[in-house]
């Protein structure tokens, strides 16, 4: 595959009442070309109504080896709930949490006792104008997550497939178990739009994408043959059931609000 052979993040599916339709219902036996995994994985979010996710990343950094957990809790159109915490610190207000409505973003981060209140961000106007090329068009999900995040990248991948794996050398290797599922497992060699950290010819992503709804169940990354980051899907729950609570969060009495 060419660095640049697939600009189709934000060509999406026609829609169904107010859900888009998958371009591709399912994938056959045999493994994708990079572009047809491409294109099914763009389409994940829209072949579930409801999902619980837990994430684990293990990241090599300056303090060493950690460890941050990412329980995610979704429902289409726009309800979406995410958990994040560090295990290694303890339970006691070891937590941040992100929940959104489709209107309001609310955020708490339990270590500083700190919330915030805001409307959703809108998107750039213009973005999905038919005059402009593929790769300048940009993806408009179902239900947004918190952006730049891990849950955002592996429930919504037609970003990170158009802007990063498309501009390395791609390859569709075989095939793993994640979670329990079957999953497609595809290689991206030195790919130009990274941190500058990455910005060498021995680094390699590998990511694993479930073969039936194209979420991203695994992102590793590595230089020179060493693995610096390991994010991995441990609890994969398409179309769960979920209580009627699941979106209740109350700010403690004592929260600061930045706005």
């Amino acid at each position: 595959m060419s660095a640049s052979a697939w600009d189709r993040a934000a060509a999406l599916p026609v829609p169904v009442g107010s859900s888009p339709r998958p371009e591709v219902a399912a994938l056959g036996g045999e493994l994708p070309t990079v572009e047809a995994l491409f294109t099914f994985m763009r389409d994940a979010e829209a072949r579930f109504t409801t999902l619980r996710m837990r994430i684990e990343e293990r990241a090599t950094t300056a303090r060493g080896q950690e460890t941050v957990v990412s329980e995610v809790t979704l429902r289409h159109p726009g309800q979406a709930k995410v958990l994040t915490s560090v295990p290694s610190n303890g339970t006691a207000n070891n937590y941040e949490v992100w929940i959104s409505d489709g209107e309001t973003v609310r955020t708490f981060a339990a270590g500083r006792r700190v919330g915030t209140r805001r409307p959703v961000r809108h998107r750039v106007r213009g973005l999905d104008s038919d005059g402009l090329p593929g790769r300048s068009r940009v993806y408009e999900p179902v239900t947004p997550l918190p952006t730049e995040s891990l849950p955002d990248l592996f429930v919504h991948p037609a970003g990170y497939c158009q802007n990063v794996l498309a501009t390395g050398a791609c390859e569709v290797t075989g095939t793993m178990e994640v979670a329990g599922r079957e999953a497609i497992v595809l290689e991206c060699a030195h790919p130009r739009t990274i941190e500058r950290v990455g910005d060498r010819p021995d680094f390699l992503i590998r990511i694993a994408v479930d073969r039936r709804d194209g979420v991203i169940l695994r992102l590793e990354e590595s230089m020179g043959g060493t693995v610096t980051r390991d994010a991995t899907v441990v609890a994969y729950a398409p179309n769960a059931v979920l209580p009627p609570g699941a979106f209740d969060f109350t700010f403690p009495s004592d929260t600061v609000f930045m706005y």
